[in-house]
């Protein structure tokens, strides 16, 4: 659970930006996006195999 405690004369935008960052390193929307529909196991799979793809064409074009 994400938690944010304002300090002493802090405004509410840097508060909330906090709260932002905190969110998005914790995972909590990616978590959200993940479980939103329900998946059937061959949707999954392409799912990862496009990842796959992507993480594999991401790493070699360093070496190019």
């Amino acid at each position: 659970m994400t938690q944010v405690v304002l300090g002493e004369n802090e405004g509410i935008e840097s508060a909330l930006r906090r709260f932002k960052r905190q969110v998005s390193q914790a995972g909590i929307f990616q978590d959200l996006r993940k479980n939103r529909h329900f998946e059937t196991p061959l949707q999954k799979e392409k799912r990862k195999a496009v990842a796959r793809r992507k993480q594999r064409s991401r790493s070699g074009s360093r070496y190019r």
